[in-house]
Order: structure tokens, then C-alpha cells, then sequence
């Protein structure tokens, strides 16, 4: 079916990027239409230092900006694992030839706005970005959905896969599509999806994992807000945030337990 009859108005991702989301992107194009990124500049490891500091303290910020670290160098080493998660699973990773990119400084800035007014989208679909603001949500055009790497409200925030498979909680290593508001993945729930984490698999390919078994997802709620028939549901669980571990905790619950 052609994009202008079956979507009329525009699908806007709001991102910072990285090869999870590019397959999320480029999987809504082929199955619902033509999808406009807007694509931020992700914060500063000094930014987010500080930021963490503020609210957590800096023994525990300093922490997790070791995992943090440590993820990334883990990264390049096995990236041979993540290049065969993206194969087994068939993820197209990189933006494709004539993407439509609007680079903005931040999510949550002015610029970001304007961007999303002007194309006026029947959906904006937020995918590893900062907190848009009350007052910004305030001004959007259309529903405004996030797709969060976790099943909310039990495991909101940084790393949901990975503290569901360290908590000994694996059928809730999954994910969540939900209203956006002002809060942390506090939104109302659209859609959940659960799988499972495979050998071999790390902090560092989890989102890789959890992409692949949560297309399908993305596309319905996608719809449904294209639609005009979004429905939220309560899964009847408890409500925490959580933030990335610390290099003493991932360490010692990795040597512990065997989850990396």
C-alpha cells in the first residue's frame, strides 16, 4: 500500500542514535511508511557525570560511569558477538541512502520542537533520547510514544534487560512501548513484548537482542496512534527506577551469577 494512503501524516523517531535504533527505524519504514529522525547530540560524559552526581552522589556517579566505560571497551571486544546477533536476526544497523535527518543539539531544545511543528507527524516515537519536559510535551502536535528497553513500570530507567536478568527475573526480560509524560518510563503502558537473552549475550548486545523481538511492537502501537485507537493497559507490577550498576556491582554479580 502506498505511504500517502495508508499514512498521511508523518512518523517522526526522535533519537540519539546507535545501531538498535537504526533497525527499529528502518523496520517501521518498510512496514508502516517513511519515518523523518530527528537526531540529537548526545550529552557529554562530563555532562552526564555531573548530572548523576547531583542526584545520586559521586561514589555512586563514579561508578557507574566505570560500567559505563567498561561496557563500551566491551563493545569492541566482542563486537563479533554483536555482528552475529545482528545476522541471526536480520537487523538492518546503519541509516539508509536518502534518510530524512534533521540534526538538532538536544531533544528537549527549541530546535527539536520547531523540527517536529514543521512536519506536523501523526506520531513521535522517542528511541534512546533525553527526557522531553513537561512543557515541551505540552506543545506537541500528536501523541508522543517511547519505546524503553525494559518492562516498565518494574524496570524503569537505564538497562531494564539487564537488571531483570541480574535480579534471578528472566520472563521479564522484555520490553515497552508507552505514553510519554513527565515522569521516568512512568507513561501509561501500550505495549509489552518479552524474549529471551542468548550465550553470549552482555549489557553491551542486550539492546541489540531486545530490538530484534520488539518490532513487532513498535509497528503496532505505531498504528494504532496513527489510528486514533491507543489503549493503555496496568501490568499489575511494582514501579522502580534504575539507574546503570556500578563497575563493583556489574563485576561482582558477573563473576557471581555468570550475567554479564
Amino acid at each position: 500500500m502506498a505511504a500517502s494512503q495508508s499514512n498521511p501524516r508523518p512518523i517522526v523517531v526522535v533519537t540519539g542514535g546507535g545501531q538498535h535504533v537504526w533497525a527499529m527505524i528502518n523496520d517501521i519504514a518498510d512496514r508502516v511508511g517513511p519515518v523523518s529522525v530527528v537526531l540529537e547530540t548526545p550529552e557529554s560524559k562530563k555532562q552526564l557525570l555531573l548530572g548523576r552526581a547531583r542526584r545520586q552522589g559521586w561514589v555512586s556517579a563514579m561508578g557507574q560511569l566505570g560500567t559505563m566505560v567498561l561496557s563500551r571497551l566491551g563493545k569492541r571486544v566482542l563486537a563479533s558477538h554483536c555482528a552475529q546477533v545482528i545476522a541471526e536476526e536480520k537487523l538492518e544497523v546503519e541509516p539508509r541512502p536518502g534518510q530524512a535527518i534533521i540534526r538538532v543539539a538536544s531533544a528537549n531544545g527549541p530546535e527539536c520542537l520547531k523540527a517536529i511543528q514543521n512536519l506536523q507527524p501523526g506520531v513521535v516515537l522517542l528511541n534512546g533520547c533525553r527526557l522531553i519536559s513537561k512543557e515541551m510535551l505540552g506543545k506537541m502536535p500528536c501523541p508522543v510514544l517511547n519505546y524503553h528497553a525494559g518492562i516498565t513500570p518494574k524496570y524503569r530507567g537505564m538497562n531494564g534487560g539487564y537488571w531483570a536478568l541480574v535480579s534471578g527475573d528472566a520472563q521479564n526480560f522484555g520490553t515497552t512501548v508507552h505514553l510519554v509524560d513527565a515522569g521516568v518510563d512512568t507513561g501509561g503502558v501500550l505495549k509489552q513484548a518479552r524474549g529471551k537473552s542468548k550465550k553470549g549475550d552482555t549489557i553491551s548486545s542486550h539492546a541489540l537482542r531486545q530490538t530484534a523481538f520488539s518490532r513487532d511492537i513498535c509497528v503496532e502501537a505505531i498504528n494504532d496512534a496513527l489510528a486514533g485507537r491507543l489503549t493503555t493497559f496496568d501490568p499489575g507490577l511494582p514501579s522502580k527506577q534504575w539507574y546503570h550498576p556500578t563497575i563493583w556491582f556489574y563485576l561482582w554479580k558477573g563473576i557471581r551469577t555468570g550475567v554479564w
